[in-house]
């Protein structure tokens, strides 16, 4: 059972690496590399903007499955220095090809990371977990890469949120295999804890599908931000996805 399993989650893997190649080889925008829409990767990009506050001595950072380097981009004009890795060619030529001052690129996987242990002050890995099997060794090689106390973000498909349940029940009624891979809070929790993250702080990440993106600025005002929080199974509800923020044990 175990070697079926094990068999299955590489099939799985397989399927989104080829499946975000051809992505990469056939859009030339960062949504259509990363397969989101335009509108639900700008929202991603906001609510980063929102959270993100790193020390000033916080310099260099990791992005772990960059794509097309969205949020590489974003760091980098802020001030930061940024390495930005991805184990699709395709989408890392394309990030170079629009590249900004402050970023080096490179093809590299996130499970097996070539970077020395403590080379980097933060790591933020986004858009990557539902492509694979677990969020263990991503965590591990995060927690790795960067200094003791370092800031390591990493976000995840919410799999409480109703569409998403909805989805989950209709693919398995019509035996159709898993496409995405989604996760609690809890379990994503548990895979950093074990790297040796701690603090860890989670953060709900409300999108509305493309259909009704007009009415996105509600879900982003002060208001709804803190009953997402102080209510956390309505954020687990209505929550597209959340970003789990944690530091390396010193």
């Amino acid at each position: 059972m175990a070697h079926k399993n094990s068999s299955k989650s590489s099939h799985f893997e397989r399927s989104w690496k080829k499946r975000f190649g051809q992505y990469a080889d056939a859009q030339d925008d960062d949504a259509g590399i990363a397969g989101w829409s335009p509108s639900g990767l700008e929202t991603r990009v906001r609510h980063f903007d929102t959270l993100w506050a790193p020390a000033t001595e916080a310099y260099l950072w990791l992005d772990a499955g960059c794509g097309a380097g969205t949020y590489s981009r974003f760091m980098a004009n802020k001030g930061k220095q940024v390495v930005g890795l991805d184990y699709c060619y395709p989408a890392v030529k394309k990030a170079l090809d629009r590249s900004s001052e402050g970023v080096v690129w490179g093809v590299a996987d996130v499970k097996r990371l070539p970077v020395a242990n403590g080379s980097f002050d933060g790591a933020i890995c986004f858009g990557v977990t539902q492509a694979l099997s677990t969020s263990n060794d991503v965590s591990r090689e995060l927690a790795a890469a960067v200094k003791p106390g370092g800031e390591v973000w990493i976000d995840a498909l919410n799999s409480t949120c109703l569409p998403h349940l909805i989805g989950h029940v209709k693919r398995k009624f019509l035996r159709r295999d898993m496409h995405l891979r989604y996760e609690s809070p809890r379990e994503l929790r548990r895979a950093m804890a074990d790297a040796g993250i701690v603090k860890l702080k989670r953060y709900w990440i409300p999108i509305l599908p493309y259909r009704f993106h007009r009415y996105q600025w509600f879900f982003e005002t002060k208001g709804m931000r803190w009953l997402l929080h102080t209510l956390p199974i309505l954020g687990a509800l209505l929550s597209h996805g959340f970003v789990i923020k944690g530091y390396r044990q010193k």
